[in-house]
């Protein structure tokens, strides 16, 4: 016999027999028989679309009087040891079931009627919804108390990225990514059978809680991977369903979802706490800890990347996008871009003139920051090459990051001045860069810079790139 907060499930010979807890838990109610009754036809009813072959019907128990007095949903019982999470445990390789279960989920995911009803639950508001109904229950419960200034952090964080990302949601209502999904994929309930895996146990009780984003639905498995160690088949996974799917969330909105679904596990857990499970206490602070870290790692980041021709602005920048998985804009190709020409075409133009007058460098900032709006919107992290020497046109980017409730970090980039000379000349004798920075130019930026007081500074005389520890000191956590 095994109890989870909802079932109490008993396993006799070949057969599994699943029974209803007689329970109110707030986002459940099975106190009648009738709910009861109800809620095992619809278990038998949905988990036929993954696994027809394990999902038997519902056997009623009758009492002594022989009245109908229990439910039970009835199953054909699969062996413990082919689950997944015990495969993973023992260290095997589960890269092959990974695939097939996304290619299942990819198919089931295509064959989910589109509604208004489902694309409702995936908009930014009812998601909004989500984080706090759990987070609310978690408050009433002894170990989210404990935990006060965690779920506090948490509570902010998540409807810190909601705010700025409805975009993002929208966007993907109309892709068609809003799906009736499984709703509660863990490795506990996949048994990888040599004719394919078997996916059992999807959510049940309330359609809304089934429906969402399919990011959102693969996030469960992608969490129960993170949690037992095994992020190559998190990525599995991802990649093996874009495949078949052509789906390609950004980073954020992945970590954002594996953090909700840590919170409903840490939920869950609690709820088992209170039931009597003394165990259950850290496990649920464990859950709470990883929804805690995704949420850092999916943080949408603005980097401003600046200093004067020649002080490594572009390698840097290069660094920190392949860190945070951003996209890099350079004003360099920008400029040239606006202007209908090559990046390494040559203008001979100084500061002030040509395509360096002073219309064109305000047309080229105001275009970077076009490009961060969309981008931050939609998720992604920006990296924002350019010199930066003018105050105005960082107060424009710190605007950016606010419309957007993005996190802004500001970096100058900084070497000694004939180290910058040796550099640019020897840029200008390979003749492969969109820098048309000289000497000249450089004595100009030198005189003409702000002072950068909210800047963190990098000091690249020596050259190389950022190494791991300071980009995760500066930066935070990057995804996975």
């Amino acid at each position: 016999m095994r109890e989870t907060h909802s079932s109490v499930v008993f396993f006799v010979g070949d057969r599994v027999h699943k029974m209803k807890k007689p329970l109110d838990l707030g986002f459940l109610d099975n106190r009648t028989r009738a709910a009861r009754e109800w809620i095992c036809h619809r278990e038998v009813e949905l988990n036929r679309r993954l696994a027809p072959d394990v999902y038997l019907g519902v056997a009623d128990m009758h009492d002594p009087g022989g009245d109908v007095c229990e439910h039970f949903v009835v199953m054909t019982r699969l062996p413990d040891e082919r689950r997944m999470a015990a495969l993973i445990e023992r260290g095997e390789d589960v890269g092959a079931a990974v695939e097939d279960v996304a290619r299942q989920v990819a198919a089931l995911h295509a064959e989910s009627p589109h509604d208004p009803d489902i694309d409702r639950c995936a908009t930014a508001d009812f998601v909004t919804g989500l984080w706090r109904l759990s987070l609310d229950h978690l408050d009433r419960l002894q170990v989210g108390r404990e935990a006060g200034p965690t779920v506090t952090r948490i509570r902010a964080a998540s409807e810190r990225y909601l705010q700025g990302r409805r975009a993002l949601f929208e966007q993907r209502i109309a892709d068609g990514r809003a799906v009736d999904g499984h709703g509660d994929m863990l490795c506990d309930d996949i048994f990888c059978m040599d004719d394919g895996a078997r996916i059992i146990d999807c959510l049940e009780f309330d359609d809304e809680l089934r429906y969402g984003d399919v990011t959102l639905d693969l996030a469960f498995l992608a969490m129960d991977f993170e949690r037992l160690g095994d992020l190559g088949a998190a990525r599995t996974l991802l990649d093996t369903y874009a495949t078949h799917t052509d789906d390609h969330p950004p980073a954020s909105l992945v970590h954002h979802y594996i953090a909700y679904r840590a919170l409903v596990r840490a939920k869950v857990t609690a709820l088992r706490h209170e039931q009597g499970d003394p165990d259950s206490r850290e496990v649920a602070l464990g859950f709470l800890a990883q929804v805690a870290r995704n949420l850092d790692r999916g943080r949408v980041r603005l980097v401003l990347v600046g200093g004067v021709a020649a002080t490594g602005k572009s390698t840097s920048a290069r660094t920190i996008g392949h860190h945070l998985r951003a996209t890099v804009l350079r004003s360099d190709v920008i400029r040239k871009e606006l202007a209908g020409m090559a990046p390494t075409e040559r203008t001979g133009d100084g500061i002030g003139s040509g395509l360096y007058s002073e219309a064109n460098t305000e047309a080229t900032y105001r275009e970077l920051c076009r490009r961060a709006v969309e981008l931050l919107a939609r998720g992604e992290s920006v990296v924002l090459d350019a010199t930066w020497l003018a105050e105005e046109h960082r107060r424009a980017a710190r605007e950016v990051a606010a419309s957007t409730t993005a996190d802004l970090i500001e970096i100058e980039c900084t070497a000694d001045p004939e180290v910058l000379v040796q550099r640019i000349e020897s840029r200008t004798a390979r003749g492969d860069d969109a820098s048309d920075a000289t000497p000249a130019v450089l004595d100009e930026q030198l005189r003409r810079r702000d002072e950068w007081s909210d800047a963190v500074v990098l000091d690249t005389t020596a050259g190389g790139s950022p190494d791991t520890d300071w980009l995760e000191r500066e930066l935070g956590r990057a995804p996975w």
